[in-house]
This record gives structure tokens, sequence and C-alpha cells, in this order.
């Protein structure tokens, strides 16, 4: 099986560089979504890398808006004709990297096939802190002066939103590896059922959700295992996850995951130096 990545781009680093380098052989494709806001030009040394392809439909995106759901999708969308309903993709970001060889991915993925991996934990009994996301409007996806405000006053005088009945509601990362069935179901979806995307425009963090309550009240929801296959370390607590270094190799090395995140070269590079030493040779 061959190995596909979607990667989801804000900034250009070395630390991207030595990423997509890694996941790099000639049975991977690696497609990247440029944020809008990015200029292009930025990343003239990967237009010439046979594996490397640039999604033409970028989003400029604002974090915890659907335009991060809409950037995916349209990703998504120029992915699907390339592969066959098997084919796994998986979804990290530029701060993510491997702890396993493509090879050992693409093996564990084959001995699983069909399976899909990603978290799903019911919201209204298990993750109830994502609750007020369905209930209240967010205007995440709009700037304009006094949004703030616009936005207090309007969950205040409007009744709690009702979320469409046709989905029962799941999630909570959103980073995952599904296949190229699950993708396409979802597209499909998305483009039927248009006041589903009406909801979730106004829905913050919708990109930990929709995706994954769209297949767990689909015919695929025996497919779902409740793993995504990502070693992320929340125990800081706050909206963004530890940044990983040295000091946490052992739990990187016990972990059985495909990826880690959150890392940043800035603050230490050598436990990636490590992870291509140990886990990657």
């Amino acid at each position: 099986m061959n190995s596909v990545f979607l990667i989801l781009i804000h900034t250009n680093t070395s630390q991207l560089r030595r990423l997509v380098n890694r996941l790099s052989s000639d049975n991977a494709t690696i497609f990247l979504h440029l944020d809008l806001k990015i200029d292009i030009s930025l990343f003239e040394e990967y237009q010439n890398l046979s594996n490397v392809v640039f999604i033409k439909n970028r989003v400029k995106v604002s974090w915890g808006a659907y335009s991060m759901v809409q950037s995916m999708v349209n990703s998504f969308i120029e992915i699907l004709p390339h592969f066959d309903s098997n084919q796994y993709v998986s979804l990290i970001s530029g701060q993510d990297y491997p702890l396993m060889t493509n090879e050992a991915m693409s093996l564990f993925l084959t001995k699983n096939q069909g399976k899909a991996f990603m978290e799903f934990y019911p919201i209204y009994k298990e993750w109830n802190e994502a609750i007020p996301r369905l209930e209240k409007f967010h205007l995440t996806d709009f700037s304009f002066p006094g949004k703030t405000l616009i936005e207090i006053l309007v969950n205040f005088c409007l009744p709690k939103r009702t979320p469409p009945k046709d989905l029962t509601y799941v999630g909570r990362s959103q980073w995952f590896t599904i296949t190229i069935e699950h993708i396409e179901y979802i597209v499909h979806y998305l483009q039927s059922n248009p006041h589903v995307k009406r909801f979730f425009a106004l829905t913050w963090g919708s990109d930990e959700i929709l995706f994954h309550s769209i297949l767990y009240s689909s015919k695929f929801k025996d497919q779902l295992t409740n793993n995504n296959l990502r070693y992320i370390d929340w125990t800081l607590g706050g909206a963004s996850p530890k940044i990983l270094t040295i000091q946490d190799i052992d739990d990187l090395s016990n972990s059985g995951k495909f990826f880690a995140r959150k890392f940043d070269t800035n603050i230490d590079s050598k436990v990636l130096d490590w992870i291509d030493t140990n886990l990657l040779t």
C-alpha cells in the first residue's frame, strides 16, 4: 500500500522541510494545503518534487472556524481522483512528525484494511465540554468591528441552537487516518446536506466534530476505531498540547502511534534527531 499524507500548513519553516523530507519516498504522495494567507512563492523548493502535490483550491483559514473544515474538504476533492477506495490518507500538520516508517505504517494499515482511525467520544455523554460548540452561535469565520460583542448578544437573545437530527455527535481530535472510501462518503454527504454545512459554519471547532459524526452516523460506524494513531500530550491543560522535547522520548517510543505532535525545533530539535536515529532507521 502506498503512503498518502495531507499536510495542513500555515507557515513555511525548516521543520516543515524536515517533515516532508522524512515522509518522501518512491511510494509516498504528499499533498500540501497552504493557508491562503501564505505566499505560495515561499514554497518554491517543493514545486519540482515529484511526490509533492499542492492543493489548488486553497482556503484562508481561521483557527477554530469552519474554514478549517473547508480547507480539508477542498483537499479531499482534489485527492479523490488519484486513488482507489482502499487507499489510506493520513491528515497531519506541519508540526507533526512520524514515529514509524512509511513501510511500518503501510503494513499496519494493510493488516487493518477498512478501519477508520479517529477519536470519537459522544459529546452529550463523555465530551461534555464540547456541548456549547453545538448550542451557541460562533462567528469565528467573520471579521468585523464588534464581532465579539455581537456574538455575545446573539447568544443572549436567541434560544440555544438545535443541531441537525441527521447525525449522532461525536469527536475530539482533528487528526485521523481514513480511507478514500470514507473520504468520498464525507464529501458526498456534505454536498447532499447543505443544512449540515450551514449549521457547522457557525460552530466553533467543527473540524473536531463534523467528519467524525458523519462517519459515526453512517454504515461505516462499525469500521471506526477510537484511536487516531497520534501521540498528543494534553497534561499541561490549555487550548494547545504540550510541545514535545527530548524529555518525552520514553513516551514517544512506547506509544505505538504513527505520528506525534506538537514539535517545535526552535524549542527542541534534539527530539527529532533522536526519533530519526532510534525509531525511523
